[in-house]
């Protein structure tokens, strides 16, 4: 950690404000496609009969269960593209679609298929560990964050870069953890009309980010076609 802090501090200043921009972006778009005040009325139908304590300890566990599932998906994604012959540029395209559909789903405050099912639901509730799934997969870390971390890697430039997707991956649980432990005053708080809101906003802002990576990916692409 020592010589990794120092090699951050002999960093010119525009690369460090690069970094400062990769950790943003990254945070911003983990956190958005997690959506933990969206997710939070899931994880509180979910825990309705537990115990302030046990709620406390399920939340805990599965954030750490989703940055677990994050980090190695982030860490092995380039090894499923060669595996699977998909170029990078190829996966930003699906991933910006998908994120716009999860995007329009939060607009119009709808619960997405992809996040989980009825029937995962359902089971859920009959099992006395939620914690690892549905909650930390794929509520937390459902198809869109696990695409996301492993674009956001594919994108770093150096270990700096890919450090930071860490701590961002790290962040984004704190926060998410801490929202699900208040998931009860928040809604008595803000009631369901303010999460929505909530979510809504964010449904725009991940759009914009599907937008990107949708350009990001198709620009290549087509200066090879008129090339």
């Amino acid at each position: 950690m020592a010589c990794l802090f120092l090699a951050l501090t002999h960093q010119k200043g525009c690369k460090l404000k690069i970094d400062l921009t990769y950790l943003v972006i990254s945070v911003s778009s983990i956190i958005t496609l997690i959506n933990p005040l969206g997710v939070s009325i899931i994880f509180a139908s979910l825990v309705e009969n537990c115990s302030k304590q046990k709620k406390k300890k399920i939340a805990i566990k599965g954030t750490m269960f989703a940055a677990l599932v994050l980090i190695v998906f982030a860490f092995l994604g380039e090894l499923i593209f060669n595996f699977f012959g998909i170029t990078m540029h190829a996966f930003k395209i699906a991933g910006g679609i998908l994120f716009i559909r999860l995007g329009i789903n939060m607009v119009e405050a709808k619960a997405s298929r992809t996040k989980t099912t009825p029937k995962e639901e359902n089971e859920a509730d009959s099992k006395d560990e939620i914690a690892f799934t549905p909650i930390g997969m794929p509520i937390i870390a459902g198809p869109g964050a696990i695409t996301s971390v492993m674009i956001l890697y594919a994108d770093a430039q150096n270990s700096i870069q890919s450090l930071s997707l860490i701590i961002s991956i790290l962040v984004c649980m704190i926060i998410t953890c801490t929202i699900f432990i208040a998931t009860d005053s928040i809604i008595n708080r803000f009631g369901m009309i303010g999460l929505r809101i909530t979510q809504r906003i964010m449904g725009l802002i991940l759009m914009v980010i599907a937008i990107e990576f949708i350009v990001d990916g198709a620009m290549p692409i087509m200066k090879e076609v008129l090339a």
